[in-house]
């Protein structure tokens, strides 16, 4: 008889141990999505929106209110580029699309791979900050002392809090891994996305 309530006794703490580890693996497989979305909701962690053009431009410019828009670049230390604006601020209206440009240089003597992680303060107009296109989406590859000039065309909702009127945006760029495919296209110079 007691060797049947022990067996049975096993059998659940099994099952339960069995289930709390399922609900464990789908909690973290579930993690990275929830993040994402908390993060483009709030802002947090330097998301912003991206907009096509056809929405950018559906928005109403605000002309009496102008925004300072500054530029701040940096590079991880393990990656041998310089990196920086080509203008280190705009002064622009809420709802009209403004292109600028950054300029990037591989130092190295071999060809790399870059990613740009972007990041938007105050923390508060990250959601209003939008881009219709920006080097940030994409890996960026760079030969060997290749430099190459990138653009980003953003706009600012109009409904911008009011007591906001400067927005910081920095990217810093950190080393992407590479794939052999990655590696010739370099080479190869093939078309950067």
């Amino acid at each position: 008889m007691q060797r049947n309530v022990t067996q049975s006794a096993n059998r659940r703490l099994v099952v339960q141990l069995l289930g709390v580890t399922a609900l464990m693996f789908s909690f973290g497989y579930a993690l990275v999505p929830l993040y994402n979305v908390f993060c483009e909701v709030t802002g947090l962690n330097g998301k912003t929106g991206q907009l096509t053009q056809a929405q950018a431009d559906k928005l109403l410019p605000d002309k009496t209110r102008e925004i300072t828009v500054e530029f701040v670049t940096g590079v991880n230390a393990g990656l041998p580029w310089d990196f920086r604006p080509l203008q280190t601020k705009v002064v622009v209206n809420p709802g009209v699309v403004t292109l600028v440009s950054f300029e990037m240089t591989n130092r190295a003597t071999i060809n790399m791979i870059g990613q740009a992680i972007p990041s938007v303060a105050p923390q508060t107009a990250a959601r209003y900050f939008s881009k219709t296109e920006c080097f940030c989406f994409t890996q960026q590859p760079l030969a060997a002392g290749e430099t190459k000039t990138v653009p980003v065309r953003f706009i600012i909702d109009p409904k911008l809090p009011k007591d906001v009127d400067r927005v910081t945006l920095s990217y810093t760029f950190f080393e992407a891994p590479q794939t052999a495919q990655q590696e010739s296209n370099i080479a190869g110079g093939a078309p950067n996305t």
